[in-house]
């Protein structure tokens, strides 16, 4: 760990100087207390670095929750190994998947199932009380539950240690979460015109607690965190039907774990109760289990949590970028992510190639970087991949 400045510590071995330059920007706010825990996954932002842990009082930066919000993992162990699984076509399986779980930007579910019928009635329940129309921003948002977007979401079929199988996703509030999220950084900068705040950077906007803004966001933003735990949860319970019918026994779950990484949460720590944002990061309290993926191609943890006080009990979500995605499709080939994808059942399209290894950094780097943040306990390789395009 490195203490770049009173109020900023580091974990990330690996970091790009405009990196480290946004987290300097965003740990001069006034109201962070006691300091922002930047992961080993940090890449740049908007606004506040993507693997910060942000800690706030009397005020939250909308933008340093991030526009996804509530986005996670989920994963669940299953009684099958690889065994079970000799002499199954796996690409059947990806099919019954991608034909199961709407992907990429813009699809949505025609029809919602029953499961996501009463997940979406509870939800809008929620919304009602609190006095807010989820419609309002989304019209379609019931049928955005059970979908999984593009960029780096994906859904996994992977292996551990011991050769059991794991099913294992990652997604968030869709559409109607970053509606929600994009309307409350301008209400923030708007707040912040009004009131001759000067910021050091348009996306650093706040609100101030007690005031019906702040009051507001925090009703919705809790309301898209649900969101997105009930869309992780109604696309594995397809992934597990879709599993069974292939595997042709019932799954039967061994363990389940779902994880936000991009959410605020009410938290006390060194005596005092913040405003706790993990933009790419997640809760790593002593023992609380978590999921950190690699990228396309590469392992991931189920990891638990050691408690790590100066980490503001987190740790990373992820392998983190190296390239941006522009940067990448001028950088790699098809070819290449063929190569880095060999022996996995996946999609083979230049769609993917801004998802390659090589543009995120090392997972084992990033792991090596958290060990004084979370203990291993599982290492999954990948054996089916599905993404959106």
């Amino acid at each position: 760990m490195e203490q770049i400045s009173k109020r900023l510590m580091n974990w990330a071995s690996i970091l790009q100087p405009d990196t480290r330059a946004q987290a300097e920007t965003a740990s001069r706010m006034p109201f962070i207390f006691p300091h922002i825990a930047l992961m080993p996954d940090a890449h740049l932002g908007k606004g506040a670095t993507v693997g910060s842990v942000i800690p706030t009082e009397g005020a939250i930066i909308p933008a340093a929750v991030g526009v996804d919000i509530g986005c996670g993992m989920i994963a669940v162990r299953t009684q099958f190994t690889e065994r079970d699984l000799d002499g199954l076509d796996r690409s059947l399986l990806r099919w019954a998947i991608e034909d199961a779980i709407p992907l990429s930007a813009g699809k949505y579910n025609e029809a919602e199932t029953a499961t996501a019928r009463d997940r979406n009635n509870g939800l809008m329940f929620a919304a009602f009380f609190h006095g807010f129309d989820p419609a309002n921003y989304v019209g379609n948002w019931r049928l955005q539950l059970g979908t999984l977007g593009s960029g780096n979401h994906f859904i996994e079929v992977s292996l551990d240690e011991e050769d059991r199988v794991w099913l294992f996703l990652h997604s968030g509030s869709r559409g109607v979460g970053n509606k929600i999220a994009q309307r409350h950084i301008k209400v923030a900068q708007d707040y912040a015109r009004r009131n001759f705040i000067t910021l050091p950077h348009p996306d650093l906007a706040y609100l101030v607690e007690g005031t019906p803004e702040f009051e507001q966001y925090i009703i919705e933003l809790q309301w898209a965190q649900d969101f997105a735990l009930a869309n992780r949860e109604e696309m594995m319970d397809r992934v597990i039907e879709q599993f069974t019918v292939w595997a042709g026994v019932e799954v039967v779950e061994h363990e389940r774990v779902n994880c936000h990484h991009n959410y605020t949460a009410r938290e006390e720590h060194f005596g005092r109760t913040v405003w706790l944002s993990r933009k790419g990061a997640i809760d790593a309290s002593e023992g609380t289990l978590g999921l950190v993926p690699g990228s396309m191609g590469t392992r991931s943890y189920v990891v638990e949590g050691l408690g790590n006080k100066l980490s503001l009990n987190s740790s990373p979500h992820g392998a983190g970028r190296e390239y941006s995605r522009s940067a990448a499709r001028k950088t790699f080939t098809r070819d290449q992510l063929r190569e880095a994808m060999a022996g996995i059942e996946y999609r083979d399209t230049d769609a993917f190639i801004d998802e390659i290894p090589a543009a995120y950094k090392d997972i084992d780097v990033v792991m090596e970087d958290s060990k004084d943040l979370v203990a291993i306990r599982h290492t999954l390789r990948q054996i089916v991949n599905v993404k959106g395009d």
